[in-house]
């Protein structure tokens, strides 16, 4: 059983930056594709950013480009989100999901094994 703890969630005013952790632990694998997805009251969950257990392949929403990097060290098991000059829209639970097979990174919530709890970030204008 693979158990993820995001922290690093927060209120931060418009333009200012954070950075998310996802923890990983359990399992037979220490290295898992991880994404990180949002969601906002209202509105349907989205992914944000998604990487390859690997690091080799990354993929981000457009919405983030530019503003947000995915990086992963996996020597422990962690996979960050920097998240910089943020905007109110990106007010949401932040939740990372993990899957244990296939060397790519992956963008859709089914795709996904193991799910953290998620972490709030609030952006304030």
């Amino acid at each position: 059983q693979v158990q993820l703890i995001e922290s690093g969630g927060g209120l931060v005013q418009a333009g200012g930056s954070l950075r998310l952790s996802c923890a990983a632990s359990g399992g037979t694998s220490n290295n898992y594709a991880v994404g990180w997805f949002r969601q906002a009251p209202g509105k349907e969950r989205e992914v944000v950013a998604a990487i390859a257990r690997s690091g080799g392949t990354v993929y981000y929403a457009d919405s983030v480009k530019g503003r947000f990097t995915i990086s992963r060290d996996n020597a422990k098991n962690t996979v960050y989100l920097q998240m910089n000059n943020l905007e109110p829209e990106d007010t949401a639970v932040y939740v990372c999901a993990a899957r244990i097979r296939g060397s790519y990174h992956y963008t859709a919530s089914y795709e996904y094994d193991y799910w953290g709890q998620g972490t709030q970030v609030t952006v304030s204008s």
